[in-house]
């Protein structure tokens, strides 16, 4: 160790701190995300095979709305049974019947989960930046063999986060058949994704 030079365990110190803060900025980015839909359905479960939430007081939640704009799923109760429960004042305030919204897409593939992803994958081509600096400046053989050690970590780093990227869709966040209308039709107006 004591042939590597200093600089040399700086930048790698740096890129491993990269590395570290992206994969946790991802980390805390999917625990927020299954908090956040854990807390729009809390007591409220779920029957993949009726395409249904059930309510703590038994009423159904049908799918009322797919919202291929949004990427989102509606699904409401019906609204003279929520209006007659005795607990509608802690559940909804709407007359229509309590509605759960359900995201069709996984984490990232949502625009907040897109948008934490790819931070957290410039970091890491920001360490990969710094590693590749580190080894231009110098190229002994203990320095360039901490310097790849760090490298080969970013790179896994870097193929964990975008596998996921390689999973989407084309032309996310609008369906294909959206964009290829936009960019036939010059003049038509850009799929928008909120409302």
């Amino acid at each position: 160790m004591s042939d590597v030079h200093p600089e040399t365990l700086l930048a790698v110190g740096y890129a491993l701190f990269l590395i570290l803060a992206a994969l946790g900025l991802d980390a805390l980015a999917r625990h927020s995300h299954r908090r956040s839909e854990h807390y729009r359905t809390v007591g409220f479960t779920y029957h993949e095979n009726a395409d249904a939430w059930m309510c703590p007081e038994g009423e159904r939640l049908h799918r009322i709305e797919t919202d291929h704009q949004l990427r989102l799923v509606r699904y409401r109760a019906r609204a003279h049974v929520c209006n007659t429960c005795g607990l509608k004042d802690a559940c909804t305030d709407s007359d229509q019947g309590r509605e759960i919204t359900k995201a069709i897409d996984p984490w990232p593939h949502s625009e907040a989960g897109r948008f934490h992803r790819g931070i957290a994958i410039v970091m890491v081509a920001v360490a990969a930046l710094v590693i590749a600096a580190g080894a231009v400046l110098h190229h002994g053989g203990a320095d360039l063999a901490v310097l790849g050690a760090a490298a080969a970590m970013s790179g896994l780093a870097a193929v964990f986060l975008l596998a996921d990227f390689r999973d989407a869709r084309t032309g996310y966040p609008w369906a294909e058949d959206e964009l290829g209308a936009a960019a036939r039709d010059p003049a038509s107006p850009r799929p928008r994704v909120f409302g």
